[in-house]
């Protein structure tokens, strides 16, 4: 399916384009080592400390810890939230803000995923992690015919799609996935060639050292045991996955992720967004802001289609 160009106002775009000047004076980051990836995990924690705590429910399925939150009225669906940061940092907590908007704007219940990181464990430990909390919702009495919902970013969206792949191995679960939003996803961990061509200039990311990073995180296979799916989502067969909404920047050296995986999955709604690198979804831009608001009002929409479904079907 062809991409869509999200129509962006020529305010938006000079408003991305300052940003964007900030961001080129920042470090990018780097997955070069194990030390750095837990230094910046500790601060992250100490931070979270620090900040008045969101209420939410922590608990343990299937031996993985999850972070859940929930509507003030009975939820209308279920969102499996999978978080970011390239495998090797950050939590689900960090996605609070993200989570309570998408709990408020669309009353659903969202389940985050605290799995492993991989500067202590195999990426493929971190697939498992996020497809047992799948597995324990999809079949949880406490969400039973609700419609269900997996989201990622970045790495998120990596594992994200690898869940939603692995879970054709039980095909009645998989039925009752509603749709998927995938945020600038990693699907080749071999590096697509946005990836492979990526320059010095690249915002956010070390646009020159990604796949030496992809490497690490992968180590003791070749690219051609690194292309096979789930580990590379690409590579997968999408016959008979739910919807997917996905978004990327054109700056974004991971754009051809998105772009390719979308030609492969029946049912995909890409979107290019002009002027945006990787990571844009928590830019205080309005571009940001009207895709959080669409991605929010496509769950909307499908919770509300399934349920006028469901009514006539009676």
């Amino acid at each position: 399916m062809a991409h869509k160009h999200w129509p962006a106002s020529e305010a938006e775009l000079a408003q991305m384009r300052r940003f964007n000047q900030k961001l080129a004076w920042m470090p990018r980051f780097k997955i070069r080592n194990r030390v750095t990836p837990r230094l910046i995990q500790a601060l992250l924690r100490v931070s979270q400390k620090i900040k008045r705590a969101t209420p939410a429910e922590s608990r343990v399925v299937n031996g993985v810890p999850v972070r859940i939150l929930r509507p003030a009225g009975t939820p209308k669906g279920v969102v499996l939230d999978i978080h970011g940061g390239g495998w090797v940092i950050g939590n689900a907590q960090m996605d609070d803000a993200l989570n309570l908007g998408m709990v408020r704007a669309c009353e659903v219940t969202v389940v985050s995923v605290d799995y492993r990181l991989a500067v202590d464990t195999p990426v493929e430990g971190l697939m498992d992690d996020c497809l047992a909390a799948a597995r324990w919702l999809l079949t949880a009495d406490e969400f039973a015919g609700l419609p269900v919902f997996v989201v990622g970013e970045s790495a998120g969206g990596h594992l994200a799609a690898a869940t939603l792949l692995t879970l054709k191995q039980w095909p009645d679960l998989l039925k009752r996935v509603s749709g998927a939003v995938l945020y600038y996803g990693v699907y080749d961990l071999t590096g697509t060639p946005s990836v492979r061509t990526a320059g010095p200039d690249t915002l956010l990311l070390d646009g020159p050292g990604m796949v030496d990073a992809l490497r690490l995180l992968t180590p003791g296979l070749n690219d051609e045991e690194r292309r096979q799916a789930p580990l590379s989502p690409l590579y997968g067969d999408f016959e008979g996955m739910p919807p997917v909404l996905m978004f990327v920047g054109e700056l974004d050296p991971l754009k051809d992720d998105t772009l390719q995986m979308a030609e492969r999955w029946p049912g995909a709604e890409p979107h290019l967004l002009p002027e945006s690198a990787h990571g844009f979804i928590h830019f205080p831009v309005a571009m940001a802001e009207g895709v959080l608001v669409y991605s929010r009002r496509w769950i909307t929409g499908r919770i509300a289609a399934l349920s006028t479904t469901l009514e006539a079907s009676r």
